[in-house]
């Protein structure tokens, strides 16, 4: 079978590069090994949870998908704090500053990855199998999966996740390291209402998220080098230390759903594309979670990748050159480049213990809180502005 492109890994990314091209005109399909997403089911906790940027849900309400998810358990926060020694003494930002409705919104993966998923091409969706063969060259890229079945496109794209087999297999390297630190994940519920406001804590151990639900509850992202210790506490033990790392902005921690964990790591692919061939969302880059951008880089990526190849397309050229592909990449790189280095960075610093360190470093956050100008910038940017 043959199609003009085809995306392999059916998370966020690579559903949302192939609504787009769907919706530009191409024959794009998806290839995702396993099976196709439940539906969603708002009886059911998700602890893997998005901070989308203002720029992300403007891209996915072109798409027509956002319509299926607002509403639902999506949790706009209009304000975040964010310090390290004292909640007095917290940076902050407000979404009137920047005239939004709000600084973003926090967004359930499986809410969100059905809403994509259900706005696809059924008879372009081949699951159920990985890929077991690839073979690029300027003319296309031909696949076969491990059940037998052939498919070939013009294209590939590989948005298959921080751990791409695709990658390999077209002969990308990659660099990185991994954090001592694990995320722990979990839902709670807060004496104090979050009222719409986010927060994070910088610990010596890791920074520590409050993220707003829809429901009441918060979303916490607790990366930790002491994750294994805090994962064998019990229920309650863990909610009183939780309840005291964030310095009780919520009061007391009432209640919390399972915990779950994952491992941080940092990587990044030394190129983008090949012949026919391109990286987008984790199978180009993965960031520390502490600035919440991951998955709004990994749009980013593909509302770039769509773009160039629309734009080719309509120039009647050919869409699958390395010469298109480079735009794509030379679009791309520098910008989650930026990014990489500024979570990284922020996560080395709260991570030394040097004389005289801590409180140069809540100097310099007290000093962009004073400079409005530059905290604005700050957030145009995580706004995706």
């Amino acid at each position: 079978m043959r199609h003009d492109i085809i995306v392999a890994g059916a998370g966020l990314v690579g559903c949302a590069i192939v609504r787009a091209l769907q919706q530009a005109g191409f024959d794009a399909a998806l290839v995702e090994r396993g099976n196709a997403p439940r539906p969603f089911d708002p009886a059911m906790d998700d602890l893997r949870v998005y901070a989308l940027s203002p720029a992300s849900i403007r891209w996915l309400q072109a798409l027509g998908v956002w319509q299926q998810a607002e509403g639902w358990r999506e949790g706009p926060y209009q304000a975040m704090k964010v310090w390290s020694e004292e909640p007095s003494r917290a940076l902050g930002f407000d979404a009137a500053d920047l005239r939004l409705p709000a600084l973003g919104s926090i967004v359930e993966n499986q809410l969100l990855q059905w809403a994509l998923w259900s706005r696809l091409d059924p008879a372009r969706l081949h699951t159920g199998a990985p890929v077991e063969e690839l073979a690029l060259d300027q003319q296309g890229a031909q696949l076969r999966l491990a059940d037998g079945r052939r498919l070939e496109c013009r294209l590939l794209v590989a948005a298959d996740g921080v751990d791409s087999r695709l990658r390999g297999m077209a002969g990308i390297d990659t660099i990185g390291w991994s954090y001592e630190q694990r995320a722990i994940v979990a839902h709670v519920q807060t004496a104090k209402p979050h009222g719409q406001v986010a927060l994070q804590r910088f610990l010596k151990t890791g920074p520590l998220a409050f993220l707003p639900l829809g429901d009441g509850r918060s979303s916490i992202v607790w990366s930790s080098t002491e994750a294994e210790r805090l994962l064998g506490l019990d229920d309650a033990a863990f909610l009183t230390e939780l309840a005291g790392a964030i310095q009780y902005e919520r009061g007391a921690l009432t209640g919390t759903t399972a915990r779950a964990s994952f491992p941080l790591r940092l990587n990044h692919a030394r190129d983008y594309v090949r012949d026919s061939f391109a990286l987008a969302g984790d199978a180009a880059h993965s960031v520390h979670p502490l600035a919440g951008q991951g998955v709004n880089l990994g749009f980013s990526d593909a509302a770039a990748l769509v773009s160039v190849l629309t734009e080719t397309r309509d120039a009647g050229r050919d869409y699958g050159s390395l010469r298109c592909l480079k735009r794509y990449e030379r679009a791309r790189k520098a910008a989650n480049l930026d990014m990489l280095a500024v979570t990284d960075g922020l996560a080395r610093a709260f991570d030394l213990d040097l004389p005289g360190w801590a409180p140069l470093r809540d100097l310099g956050m007290q000093a962009v809180q004073r400079l409005q100008p530059l905290k604005t910038l700050l957030a145009r940017q995580a706004a995706g502005l």
